[in-house]
């Protein structure tokens, strides 16, 4: 079985994409789902172009990885610049990542107009650049920018090109179809020619999907001798994306033959696609390959019938393989195993087969509503423990009011009133808050820190709302994710919930992610503390 290096571009290409606006938390996020998922290289940012980029190298630095290499991503110097002196080159090595990615243009029609030098200037910069990183202990890896248009005008100089970044040290030689306007016949002849006439280096492939052609590209690539494969997950990208990732690994590895991941983590694939859709607040594809909701879904008289005595006969693959489930539409089949396993994961034991049968019932009801637990896993271990009996009510709404105002000067500021109850206690507390949800978000904690002291290391971290039916216009019901984490950072949760009223779901996820800190760090003694 021939291995397949994987390259993740997601938190660089794939935040280029529009609606695409990731926190420096949601990058980390990410790339530990990507890292635990078995990805080799994740491309975390361009660390020379603005200050997000460079506290996410920063913050990688303290953290623990279990495989995967984060990569720094650049250009080739300025053309006015020497190496040791181009501000690019010494923030990329400033990164301290130990694999970097580099891109040089490869088509004289990007060397005489974009660039503007000539054509033995570019390639003293691809030399100079790749060398220099080279010799600061750094894989280099080496991304041709639209190589295939380059080759296709000229053949000579594109080829001279990667020889110019193989002789000054690149660890691979990534052939980019940047525009996106390459067949798969000719992606397939060219890699083919590249790699018969260098063969001393790893060839690797960067697709992007203008001609909805970034998955058929990519892989004619590795048939043609590519052993390196750029992508992003969901296919997220600038313009219309990128190669997807989700549908490149099951097609290599479960159609070719090919070695990506382990089969254990090519079985979390469909999770790994619904929670970069999530942190990343955008509506999944539901008939996409492999990990879409409708991948595997049948509907109705013969294909029900069939699929139920011999799943092959109108299914490519087994939908487990990849993490996602038969469905069938006229009566879905229950999730309980799914259910089971999470709970074993969240240290939940459910007792015999009601436990499961109730949750599975009480999350397909939700998710009618519009809930989605992917991302809010605080959310889902709450209404495990409420199914099992477990006391979740540490304290209940009695009410509440939010009010917002703005000056003549356009400066905004709002104002929340909670009067909840903890056991018999009623407490009513006022606060100011950034916005209606941070007033409320407040309010709820100063009427609480009084039973509850150690809420005041509770902060809210991020806020997202998503609009479920736009057709509804003013009536629609929204999803608000909210994220909290402790003092230190972490610890860190993530709830979800759902309404018409904006305020009514942001409050469901703010109160969601007080239970579970409470549930998870201090016993409930309120009315102890309250007495005290």
């Amino acid at each position: 079985m021939k291995n397949i290096e994987l390259f993740d571009t997601t938190l660089r290409d794939g935040t280029q994409g529009e609606h695409v606006t990731l926190s420096v938390t949601d990058k980390v996020r990410i790339a530990h789902r990507l890292d635990f998922f078995g990805v080799g290289i994740i491309e975390g940012g361009w660390p020379g172009s603005n200050p997000k980029d460079q506290e996410f190298f920063e913050l990688v630095k303290k953290e623990n990885w279990q495989q995967a290499s984060i990569c720094a991503f650049g250009s080739t110097r300025h053309p006015r610049n020497a190496p040791d002196q181009d501000p690019n080159l010494r923030a990329m090595v400033a990164a301290g990542t130990d694999t970097v990615s580099i891109f040089g243009k490869s088509w004289l029609l990007h060397v005489q107009h974009a660039l503007n030098v000539l054509p033995d200037e570019n390639l003293d910069m691809i030399f100079g650049s790749v060398e220099w990183l080279a010799s600061h202990d750094r894989r280099v890896i080496y991304d041709a920018e639209h190589f295939f248009d380059g080759y296709k005008d000229d053949p000579e100089y594109a080829l001279t090109t990667l020889n110019a970044a193989l002789v000054a040290g690149a660890d691979v030689l990534v052939l980019c179809d940047t525009n996106g306007g390459t067949m798969p016949t000719e992606v397939q002849r060219i890699t083919e020619q590249v790699c018969s006439k260098i063969d001393n280096c790893v060839i690797g492939i960067h697709a992007h999907n203008d001609s909805g052609l970034g998955t058929a590209n990519t892989i004619a690539a590795v048939e043609a001798g590519a052993r390196h494969v750029q992508g992003t997950i969901n296919g997220i990208g600038e313009r219309t994306g990128n190669a997807d990732l989700c549908t490149v690994i099951a097609c290599l590895q479960h159609k070719l033959g090919y070695a990506c991941v382990s089969e254990e983590q090519l079985s979390s694939l469909a999770d790994l696609s619904q929670f970069v859709y999530e942190i990343c607040n955008m509506l999944p594809i539901d008939r996409a390959p492999f990990v879409g909701r409708s991948a595997f879904a049948h509907k109705g008289g013969i294909h029900v019938s069939a699929v139920m005595k011999k799943p092959r006969a109108y299914e490519h693959m087994d939908p487990e393989l990849v993490g996602n489930k038969r469905r069938v539409l006229v009566s879905d089949l229950s999730g309980q195993s799914n259910v089971r396993y999470k709970a074993q994961e969240l240290g939940i034991p459910l007792d015999g087969r009601d436990e499961a049968r109730l949750a599975v019932q009480r999350i397909k009801e939700l998710e009618h509503l519009g809930y989605e637990f992917q991302g809010a896993e605080a959310s889902f271990e709450l209404l495990l423990r409420t199914i099992r009996g477990e006391n979740t009510e540490m304290f209940k709404l009695d009410r509440l009011r939010v009010h917002s105002e703005q000056n003549e000067h356009g400066s905004e500021w709002s104002e929340a009133t909670v009067a909840i109850f903890v056991g018999e206690h009623r407490e009513l507390a006022v606060s100011e808050g950034v916005g209606p949800v941070d007033a409320l978000s407040n309010a709820l904690k100063r009427a609480l820190c009084r039973f509850y002291p150690r809420l005041e290391s509770v902060r809210l971290a991020d806020y997202k709302v998503r609009v479920l039916r736009p057709e509804d216009a003013t009536a629609a019901s929204v999803r608000v994710l909210i994220e909290h984490h402790d003092i230190s950072g972490k610890a860190i949760w993530h709830t979800v919930g759902v309404s018409p009223n904006i305020l009514e779901a942001s409050w469901q996820a703010l109160t969601d992610g007080v239970r579970y800190y409470l549930m998870n760090s201090e016993p409930a003694k309120a009315l102890e503390a309250a007495e005290a």
